[in-house]
């Protein structure tokens, strides 16, 4: 229990530190925590950017506000965590888990989120231009005002997905045999038959 108590401590101690070791200390915390078998840990305004968290279980974690920009995620597990604001551009999120996350106002720009679980989370008003979402499952997630500029949405099931308007379909890059609910996928033929 000390020695759990004093990984977040540390990771406390850098919180709003900006630098490459606050990062890389943080990190190294993170892992410790998980080998501990504790994945719920406050991450809120975490400086992490460029740092390597493939493989390690956040479960129920709040990273709201922190910088998760340019990082390899592969695999991460971020169920029920809270990602509110968080800065995620140029990460590479392949095959993570966001099942029930809450990531309203996210930057996931150009970020890799091939076969990612993101049933039930919250997108609200997040950011997916030029993201890589082929194959994720979207199904049951709240997309009111995301941005799919560009988006890569090849056999992304978003069955289910509230929010969600013909109009921000079209922007995407490919809808290519994209799971779409028929309402919707309808709407999207009239408008922008090429993508699908």
């Amino acid at each position: 229990r000390q020695e759990i108590r004093t990984y977040q401590n540390e990771i406390d101690d850098f919180r709003l530190w900006r630098s490459e070791e606050a990062a890389f200390r943080t990190v190294g915390n993170i892992r410790r925590l998980n080998r501990h078998k504790v994945f719920e840990i406050n991450l809120a305004n975490c400086h992490l950017q460029k740092t390597n968290l493939s493989y390690v279980n956040l479960t129920g974690s709040n990273l709201n506000s922190a910088n998760l920009s340019n990082c390899s995620l592969i695999e991460i597990n971020f169920e029920n965590a809270r990602l509110n604001q968080t800065n995620l551009e140029n990460s590479n999120l392949n095959s993570s888990i966001l099942r029930g996350a809450y990531a309203n106002g996210a930057n996931f720009q150009d970020a890799y989120l091939i076969k990612a679980q993101m049933e039930n989370s919250f997108l609200i008003k997040s950011n997916f231009k030029n993201a890589f979402l082929m194959e994720a499952n979207l199904q049951g997630s709240y997309l009111m005002g995301a941005d799919l500029d560009h988006a890569s949405l090849y056999k992304a099931d978003l069955r289910g997905a509230k929010g969600l308007t013909a109009e921000q379909l079209c922007k995407a890059k490919t809808l290519y045999m994209a799971e779409i609910d028929p309402e919707i996928l309808e709407e999207v033929v009239k408008l922008a038959p090429q993508l699908v």
